[in-house]
């Protein structure tokens, strides 16, 4: 990749929730050579950093290299699920006004779907949600401005972060569903510290643009995650709806950061997240 000055800087709306909370413990405590860090807040007393919402003057803010956009909406119905394009939208405006060459967006693995096999980046989006299909109208907002430089990683679980982990407890019982062949749901997982240097390395102006699948090479049970992390596991039978397998394809992204297959073992996943400070 082309050499570029160090620190790389990265302003980082949303750095209040639960995503931002764990990269920047990895980024606080991590080796020299990391990126400097402009996380921004919506309310005074979140974190040490500037003090800003959409629609706010972008004066007070830095000039940066890129924008890690993790702010978003997760649940609600559509219309809460469309806010996710108006702060994309936001997103592209601050990247042009501060000077960034690079806008992350965080989509997701939902906009995928189920199947059989790892979905690419080449592959039809079948969303199986109202998240999915917000995350997908936002790729297709931000495209349609014809803005380079901006990214939309496609990140499968990450250890910490997700719904699973938020259920589970060391020492605690989780509920999972089990299918016909008596097999839990696998999910393309990544650890937080494979995450930042991923970002790191999608920051850079040579990185692939456009949609790019986050997530270690194979798939992790969640069965096996929960006893990794101490827990019983309580099975219920599947229902019809339920998605057995969502795997992603991270050919593209091993082009600019190489994840091996040992960072989807559980215990490396559960020993991550609780490295962090912000798990259980």
């Amino acid at each position: 990749m082309a050499d570029r000055p160090q620190p790389l800087r990265i302003l980082i709306p949303g750095a209040s929730g639960r995503l931002g909370r764990m990269l920047r413990a990895v980024w606080r405590d991590g080796a020299d050579g990391g990126p400097e860090i402009v996380p921004v807040f919506r309310e005074a007393g979140q974190g040490d950093g500037p003090v800003w919402a959409p629609g706010d003057p972008v004066s007070a803010l830095p000039r940066v290299d890129a924008v890690l956009a993790l702010w978003g909406v997760t649940r609600g119905d559509a219309q809460a699920l469309a806010m996710n394009v108006a702060l994309a939208a936001e997103a592209v405006r601050l990247g042009r006004a501060l000077g960034a060459a690079r806008v992350l967006h965080c989509s997701s693995a939902a906009v995928y779907g189920a199947g059989p096999r790892p979905w690419s980046e080449t592959d039809p989006t079948a969303p199986a949600g109202g998240y999915g299909h917000a995350k997908l109208e936002m790729e297709r907002r931000v495209l349609a401005t014809r803005v380079p430089g901006q990214v939309f990683m496609r990140i499968g679980s990450v250890a910490g972060a997700e719904s699973l982990f938020g259920n589970m407890r060391p020492g605690g019982t989780v509920r999972l569903d089990r299918f016909d062949d008596g097999t839990a749901p696998r999910r393309s997982y990544i650890a937080p510290q494979a995450l930042a240097r991923a970002i790191v390395a999608l920051c850079d102006p040579t990185a692939p643009d456009g949609p790019v699948n986050v997530a270690v090479p194979v798939p992790t049970g969640m069965d096996a995650l929960a006893r990794a992390a101490g827990c019983e596991v309580k099975w219920q039978p599947a229902p019809s709806q339920a998605l057995r397998l969502v795997a992603l394809d991270t050919a593209l992204l091993s082009t600019v950061c190489p994840l091996s297959e040992a960072e989807a073992d559980p215990a490396h996943l559960v020993a991550q997240a609780r490295a962090t400070g912000c798990w259980p």
